[in-house]
Order: structure tokens, then C-alpha cells, then sequence
């Protein structure tokens, strides 16, 4: 996910959106653990698009 669009989220659809990949991170942690997970490059994605929301919250209330 671009920061762009990031940006473009209010503050809830933005909590709501980390909420969410941090429970789909979770699920392919497990399906990685027990050897279902074909394409681990996606935890890797999921750890960055994570990062980036922190990120733009965190700049967001550091403006505020």
C-alpha cells in the first residue's frame, strides 16, 4: 500500500486498516510455521505496509 493512499484514509479507516494486516500477518505467520505458506515474501510486505501506517499515524499526531 502506497503512503498516498495512506494519507488519503481518515484516522479510523487507517486504525482499522492496521488492525487489519496486523490479523492477516498473524494468519500467515502460522500458515509459515507449519509449512502452508507458499509466497513468504508477502510477510515481508505486511511488515512494510505495518511500518508505513505507524509511520503517517505517528506524523499525523505529532502535527496535531
Amino acid at each position: 500500500m502506497k503512503a498516498e493512499k495512506i494519507r488519503a484514509l481518515s484516522a479510523h479507516e487507517q486504525e482499522n486498516k492496521l488492525n487489519e494486516l496486523k490479523e492477516s500477518l498473524f494468519k500467515f505467520r502460522f500458515q509459515h510455521e507449519i509449512g502452508q505458506l507458499g509466497n513468504t515474501s508477502k510477510l515481508r510486505l505486511m511488515k512494510r505496509d505495518i511500518a508505513r501506517i505507524k509511520t503517517l499515524t505517528n506524523q499525523n499526531r505529532n502535527k496535531e
